[in-house]
């Protein structure tokens, strides 16, 4: 029987360690009991044998099954020991309970297709590989959409506004609203000037904050 505070080596992720067949730790009668411990990276799940070997491929099924050509290390309360994310681990395991993909909404597919690609399941790489192709299809086809600005500014002030305009900023259009400004004894033209810029998710979100030279276009702005 493998000793609890035998060394390890190698990768971070590297294949569990698994007790050979009629081996155990606490009790004889484990490896004929319904309910299973896995301890995945420091966090315990419980599930029943059952669950495991929904997939006869899978690396779950020949660790539920004591395959004699795993090793086998368990913790003190007779979990087996997986060093993988538990965070994904949580979908792959429900996948297998109830046969459905169910994500959070911030869990990530390609972290979940790891580790089911790492348990061996086929149907879940399969179905995991779908949904990210399918996702990635709505984003490449999803329309451009723009935001727009319209500043008023004199004469004076064009170039120095469009030598700013930067930051994906860019000039639309140039509207000459006469010379009503007066500046001291001289009359000065003012202009509108129509910006635009792409609306992309990720950079320009609700609770993004905008740079120091969209500000600067933005205070001009102000003055309409």
């Amino acid at each position: 029987m493998a000793e609890n505070g035998s060394e390890t080596s190698g990768p971070v992720h590297r294949r569990c360690l698994a007790h050979p067949a009629g081996e155990n730790n606490h009790s004889p009668h484990v490896s004929s009991s319904k309910w299973i411990r896995l301890n995945v990276g420091g966090t315990c799940f419980l599930t029943t044998r059952q669950t495991l070997c929904r997939d006869p491929k899978s690396f779950l099924y020949r660790l539920s099954q004591a395959d004699p050509e795993l090793d086998s290390d368990k913790d003190d309360t007779g979990a087996y020991l997986i060093d993988r994310d538990p965070t994904y681990f949580g979908p792959v395991l429900n996948y297998l309970r109830h046969g459905k993909l169910v994500l959070n909404r911030d869990l990530a597919e390609e972290g979940v297709l790891e580790e089911a690609e790492f348990y061996n399941i086929p149907s879940l790489i399969k179905l995991l590989k779908d949904t990210i192709r399918e996702r990635d299809c709505r984003t490449s086809q999803a329309p451009v959409k723009h935001v727009y600005r319209v500043l008023q500014c004199q004469e004076e002030e064009l170039t120095q506004m469009v030598s700013t305009m930067s930051d994906g900023w860019k000039f639309e259009q140039l509207v000459s609203i006469g010379s009503s400004y007066n500046y001291g004894n001289e009359d000065q033209a003012e202009f509108l000037c129509v910006v635009s810029k792409e609306l992309h998710n990720q950079s320009y979100g609700p609770n993004s904050e905008p740079s120091e030279k969209a500000k600067m276009l933005q205070e001009r702005g102000s003055r309409m």
